[in-house]
């Protein structure tokens, strides 16, 4: 099966960047990768690491002859990374991205690149490093990756899309944009929100000193702290650009989290023990659709905990 690119222009040269890049290189060696990112010193960390061919010091000269370009910026820099592509870009070139909030980003796509057909996606994937360093081809491997085509998006170019994500191993869905970043708001966003919040509370306790509660972190607080060091700059990006749908949910959050506080104070058990029942299934049907592992710390080695 041939590749349904033949080049392939990766804007920001991060975690996700960077990982599309060997991926291409590894699922379709016929395939030209080109990367670009506007910081100097990352672009040359990744030429010193492979994460593409070439990695031009422009970037309209990193599109130029690409069919496909992804955009891996925070999501409030998708407008201005866009334009600075314009003046290189191919007639037909398909223009996606990896951003975790869609409706925001495809206004501004669509407004940056008037004419050229936009198509947004998001891998759901990823770590908490970032930099070109974080970066390995295999990622994506049995993640989902959600496309979310406008209503009047060329069929054809949306299926060389979904091989293209399918290529480095994904799993496709489609869905509304609108609808994609109400979902995201509550599997992603707001779990974010709140491990960014209760690390900073921990912190600011003033009874319980700093190296307290890093020598006496157990495994709940651990895997908080591991997702509130996640990238500063995408994160803020993601709650200003998906406001709206966030916090629709955390208004649900804090309403459950004030029936769970009546239900403590009252010494009602009970409540308790139904809730929690019910979020263990929860746990298990992430398990048998393959997206953890239920051996001890989530099964991962030295190596798989960085990813």
């Amino acid at each position: 099966m041939s590749a349904p690119f033949k080049q392939v222009t990766v804007v920001g040269l991060g975690l996700l960047g960077g990982s599309i890049g060997l991926a291409v290189q590894a699922a379709m060696p016929g395939v030209r990768v080109v990367g670009f990112d506007a910081d100097a010193e990352v672009r040359t960390k990744a030429r010193e690491l492979g994460l593409a061919h070439e990695v031009p010091e422009v970037a309209a000269d990193a599109a130029r002859g690409s069919d496909l370009v992804v955009l891996c910026v925070p999501v409030g820099a998708m407008g201005q990374a866009a334009a600075a592509l314009a003046d290189g870009l191919s007639d037909g070139v398909v223009i996606s991205d990896v951003g975790s909030s869609k409706a925001s980003v495809a206004r501004a796509l669509a407004e940056a690149l008037p004419g050229h057909t936009v198509i947004p996606a998001h891998p759901v994937a990823g770590t908490e490093r970032s930099g070109p360093d974080a970066g390995f081809a295999s990622l994506f491997s049995n993640r989902w990756c959600i496309i979310t085509p406008p209503a009047d998006a060329d069929t054809a170019q949306v299926a060389k899309l979904v091989a293209f994500w399918e290529a480095l191993g994904a799993r496709v869905d489609m869905m509304d944009a609108d609808h994609h970043d109400k979902v995201l708001a509550v599997t992603s966003h707001l779990p974010h929100l709140i491990a960014y919040t209760i690390v900073g509370t921990a912190s600011d306790l003033e009874q319980v000193t700093q190296s307290e509660v890093i020598k006496y972190s157990a495994g709940g607080f651990r895997d908080f702290t591991r997702i509130a060091a996640s990238d500063p700059t995408m994160w803020r990006d993601v709650f200003l650009s998906n406001r709206d749908a966030v916090l629709e949910m955390l208004q649900r959050f804090t309403e459950d989290l004030t029936e769970l506080q009546k239900a403590i104070r009252k010494g009602d058990g009970d409540t308790l023990f139904d809730h929690f029942e019910r979020t263990r299934a929860i746990r298990r049907g992430i398990i048998e659709m393959g997206q953890d592992d239920a051996r001890p710390d989530f099964g991962r080695s030295d190596h798989d905990g960085q990813q």
